[in-house]
């Protein structure tokens, strides 16, 4: 974020949310971006059909993607950083003018005096928290990023309503199950919910339904129309069970699904509610029908 210039050759360790985000974004600014990522699979924890539309689509915008590619050593010169990586076996290098580290995050808990205050933590230096957001210290709370979660921003703000409302009123409550999760790469990724790997690992029974964006009127005339809604429902009782999608204004087109799950919706509620034309929610619409094998525009 403190680039003076954009850089002619960027690396990237960390092919995730914040790798992904900052890529594209000094993609788009005319870097030459390659992302090193040491998993083998590209954005495991989304639904498999999303992950895979985003990765050939950050690919097709030039984002050169390498998964498997485990990082060995990165030195710095004059001329910018030389990168060593291991990949199918193989010790290959990378030269950049800049380096971006983008690995996973940690929480920032080292010298806050915790041990004085008796207040615990696990191994890798979260706060130990209970359902309450009560640390093991009498009288003391802990939300956000220091205490075990997604390290998002709306996280953090729904924690601490809910540790206010519980010291004022006695009762605070956050469903941490319907935490919408976004990526601001463009188009964008969001989900909330399950994903039908973690359904299948789960054993639950249930039936999808999906719908392009290339069907859409609002995103023809927007002229983006990459990406997909995608709906999980239960076989039996067809409550939705996780909603995905890559697409244009998926950030804000979550937010439906969120309201639809915390009501614990149908699928045909969703299918049943009247979505204006043209609009990029009529995707999610038409995905809901789809479950049943009723979508209309395709």
């Amino acid at each position: 974020l403190e680039f003076s210039e954009v850089p002619q050759r960027l690396g990237v360790i960390g092919a995730g949310v914040i790798g992904l985000e900052l890529g594209s974004v000094w993609s788009r600014l005319g870097a030459e971006v390659t992302l090193l990522e040491a998993m083998p699979d590209f954005l495991p924890a989304a639904d498999a059909e999303i992950a895979a539309q985003a990765l050939k689509s950050l690919s097709a915008q030039g984002l050169d993607i390498r998964l498997g590619a485990r990082v060995t050593e990165a030195v710095a010169g004059k001329a910018g950083v030389e990168v060593s990586y291991e990949q199918d076996g193989d010790e290959q290098q990378l030269e950049v003018d800049r380096l971006i580290v983008a690995v996973g995050r940690r929480p920032f808990t080292e010298g806050l005096g915790l041990e004085a205050a008796s207040v615990g933590c696990d191994e890798r230096g979260f706060i130990t928290v209970d359902a309450d957001f009560r640390t093991t210290a009498e009288g003391i709370y802990a939300i956000g990023d220091v205490v075990p979660g997604p390290m998002l921003a709306h996280k953090a703000s729904e924690e601490g309503v809910a540790v206010a409302e519980r010291i004022a009123t006695g009762t605070g409550h956050v469903d941490h199950s319907l935490i919408p999760s976004v990526i601001y790469t463009w188009p964008e990724v969001a989900w909330v919910g399950r994903s039908a790997r973690e359904l299948d690992d789960a054993g639950v029974d249930y039936r999808s339904g999906s719908f392009p964006f290339m069907a859409s009127g609002r995103a023809q005339a927007m002229d983006c129309t990459e990406g997909l809604v995608r709906i999980h429902a239960d076989a039996a009782s067809d409550r939705v069970l996780g909603v995905h999608i890559f697409g244009p204004g998926a950030s804000e087109l979550i937010a439906e699904a969120v309201v639809a799950m915390a009501y614990q919706a149908s699928a045909e509620d969703i299918a049943r509610i009247v979505h204006a034309h043209p609009t990029l929610s009529e995707a999610v619409h038409e995905a809901a029908l789809a479950v049943d094998g009723r979508a209309i525009h395709i």
